[in-house]
């Protein structure tokens, strides 16, 4: 084997470790994720646990889309989705922070034992819900949300922000601009029936 031959072999093995490496670095870890989260457990953990102002229930996140908590923290840290107590919790994190968090979100989640839970509706969704997040709102692609087990005061929260523009979103303002209040309170109850998402356990 020649010089050359060696130092080409030499430097290939080099930069394939390198590679090699710089992916293990960048994996998603879902126990840093864990330990990085352990102020969302103070909101997102608990039961019931209600937003002062304006006074809804928390959502439930264990289990949720990993492209959906991926788009709403980016948001919320670049000040795109107002809360300010999620810009502030969002404002310091690393985008490999942020892949830690989902790595442990998505994979996390309690029994469905909160007493928020309420008999279904006896509406169906709507064709255009269930072509995104499907019939029981458990979601049929990555990016939207799943609905299914979520908070009714919470679904109802996010589908006024999204019909009065204070949330942006091309599609749901579309959608839910032709929604009434009884409408969007129907939804709402529909999904938040449907077991699903859960909160999050340490």
């Amino acid at each position: 084997m020649n010089t050359h031959t060696t130092t080409r072999s030499g430097a290939a093995i080099f930069l394939i470790t390198m590679m090699l490496f710089a992916q293990s670095a960048a994996a998603a870890d879902a126990e840093q994720g864990k330990e990085r989260g352990f102020t969302c457990m103070g909101c997102h953990g608990i039961a019931g646990y209600r937003n002062a102002y304006p006074s809804f229930r928390v959502p439930k996140l264990g289990g949720q889309q990993g492209a959906y908590i991926e788009s709403a923290l980016l948001a919320y840290r670049d000040g795109t989705r107002q809360h300010p107590t999620m810009r502030a919790h969002a404002a310091s994190l690393t985008d490999q922070d942020i892949e830690n968090l989902i790595a442990w979100i998505t994979s996390s989640g309690d029994t469905r034992d909160t007493a928020t839970a309420e008999s279904a509706a006896r509406v169906a969704p709507a064709a255009t819900c269930i072509a995104c997040h499907g019939a029981d709102g458990e979601g049929v692609i990555p990016q939207p949300p799943t609905l299914a087990g979520q908070e009714a005061d919470y679904l109802e929260y996010a589908l006024h922000q999204y019909k009065d523009g204070t949330r942006s979103g091309t599609v749901m303002g579309a959608f839910t601009a032709g929604l009434s209040d009884a409408d969007i309170a129907q939804l709402a109850k529909f999904y938040s029936s449907q077991d699903g998402l859960k909160i999050l356990q340490q």
